[in-house]
């Protein structure tokens, strides 16, 4: 008898080839075809981001390759018509993937892969929706070049970056804290006065943020028994983090993921590090310490639960312990960065914008509509004392949220995301972006269909109101209609999406 041959074997694949032999079947797989459709939408995005979107009122880049005709004319018409319809294309792939989030067939990997087909194109474009990252810039110049941005504006340092900031912002003192400031310095110094490079180092320099949020939001919403898919298809996946945060460069990015991680963490029974995380968090912007008052139950409740201490005591030890973990870590990082808490004070600069996103705002202008048709009034007079009542509304409520909610890790989750949004709805100005705080939290507890479908509407409102180039269409009833028809349609394919029979029974089941 003969000896049969041995069978053929085949060496193994290194990890990374494995991950790139899983992508690629991902990506011509049924289950890629959104993540594809995001992907072009990306890229149309960019390229229609040249002409219409926050670009540089002086590129040399783009004259340079004889494209400047893109920014005017019949240029701009087709520019524009590329970007809102990459806009289209992300939108529609993100409800569609939304369809998988109700019907719970959506994993985490698919999640995860379509969120890097979507970002990778976003990070060659300028900025859209948005110019701050030109104020960004211009603010970690101030630092660099020995001045105080706590004291003076951007105006006082004369340079190539000054032409590109918002007229508006020139003059006004840095609103964020002394990590962010010290992120701006840091890539000033490394590229100077380039527009270009900054502004793509600035967007790289926002990537920990998206990381930390990834890595954060699943685990959060998993501790309460939710989904975790559904919480990054509502808080990383959502046009809003995506277009806004990465493609627009907003250092809320970076605030959102620490102050996400910082939740985890203590809910992990890591509250120190939790406590150490969340002050660097409002070392970039001061919204994250909303929610540090609401890890200090989180705290509370282990050291009652796993220590035996009595309710007083855990409270008093979690509450001294916070409060000095937070004052080191702050005051390290403010001595790191060479400056105060003059930061603080420039938080009332945002009294400068104006458009509905906001009560106290919208308000003003109804006032100032209706019944500016049978009396005089005085719109800046009646925007004051709607805008004082929206603070007073801030500093009731937030105190007795935290009071409200403060039994368990869920109803502390619940405080967070409520607190926020008072702040954001009541603050004398908002902008889109500004509904990403409450957002990463809502992922976790806001995952019923109904839910879903209320996120996805108004994610889309907020998306198609605002404008390529920073500005808004509120002002605009055409536009509004428009804005709003599109948030009736995602609504309306989301609530009323048929759900296989399979799924039916247990749609309403939280995620083990």
């Amino acid at each position: 008898m003969t000896t049969p041959a041995p069978a053929a074997t085949h060496q193994p694949r290194t990890g990374l080839g494995q991950r790139i032999s899983r992508l690629t079947s991902f990506a011509v797989s049924q289950e890629g075809r959104p993540a594809l459709l995001g992907c072009l939408g990306a890229a149309l995005i960019t390229m229609g981001g040249l002409g219409a979107g926050s670009t540089r009122l002086h590129d040399p880049l783009l004259e340079s390759i004889q494209l400047s005709w893109l920014r005017f004319g019949h240029g701009l018409v087709v520019s524009s018509v590329l970007l809102w319809g990459g806009v289209a294309a992300m939108l529609v792939a993100w409800l569609w993937l939304g369809r998988r989030v109700v019907d719970r067939t959506a994993t985490t990997y698919t999640m995860l892969a379509t969120t890097g087909f979507w970002l990778t194109p976003l990070l060659l474009s300028v900025p859209v929706f948005s110019r701050d990252t030109y104020s960004y810039l211009a603010q970690g110049a101030l630092l660099r070049d020995g001045f105080d941005p706590y004291v003076v504006g951007p105006i006082e340092n004369p340079n190539p970056l000054l032409d590109d900031v918002s007229p508006i912002w020139t003059t006004t003192t840095a609103p964020y804290g002394p990590v962010f400031i010290l992120v701006a310095k840091f890539v000033t110094l490394l590229v100077g006065d380039h527009v270009i490079a900054g502004t793509m180092l600035l967007r790289l320099c926002m990537l920990p943020g998206l990381i930390m949020l990834i890595w954060a939001a699943p685990r959060i919403a998993r501790h309460i028994g939710a989904e975790g898919p559904a919480a990054l298809w509502i808080c990383v996946l959502n046009p809003l983090v995506i277009i806004h945060l990465m493609g627009g460069v907003h250092n809320e990015m970076l605030m959102v993921g620490l102050m996400m991680a910082a939740i985890a963490l203590t809910l992990q029974n890591r509250p120190v590090w939790g406590v150490g995380i969340i002050a660097i968090a409002v070392a970039v912007k001061a919204t994250a310490g909303i929610a540090l008052p609401f890890m200090v139950w989180m705290w509370m409740h282990r050291l009652r639960d796993e220590r035996g201490l009595g309710p007083a005591r855990a409270f008093g030890v979690a509450t001294a312990a916070s409060a000095l973990i937070f004052v080191v870590v702050f005051a390290v990082l403010s001595w790191l960065a060479g400056v105060g808490l003059g930061w603080l004070t420039a938080l009332a600069g945002s009294v400068k914008i104006i458009n509905w996103l906001t009560v106290p705002t919208a308000a003003a202008n109804l006032i100032n509509a209706i019944g500016g048709l049978f009396l005089p009034v005085n719109f800046y007079a009646v925007l004051e004392v709607t805008r004082i009542a929206g603070v007073a509304i801030i500093a009731i409520t937030l105190p007795l949220l935290w009071w409200r909610f403060r039994h368990d890790d869920r109803q502390a989750l619940t405080g967070i995301a409520l607190a926020m949004l008072v702040v954001v709805l009541f603050v004398p100005a908002a902008l889109p972006w500004y509904y990403t705080w409450p957002l990463a939290v809502v992922s976790a507890l806001a995952q019923s269909r109904r839910a879903i479908a209320a996120i996805a509407g108004f994610s889309t409102w907020i998306m198609v109101i605002f404008k390529p180039d920073g500005s808004h269409g509120m002002y605009s009833w055409l536009h509004v209609a428009l804005a709003t028809a599109c948030a009736v349609a995602a609504w309306y394919s989301l609530a009323k999406s048929p759900i296989p029979e399979s799924r039916e029974a247990d749609k309403a089941q939280p995620a083990q």
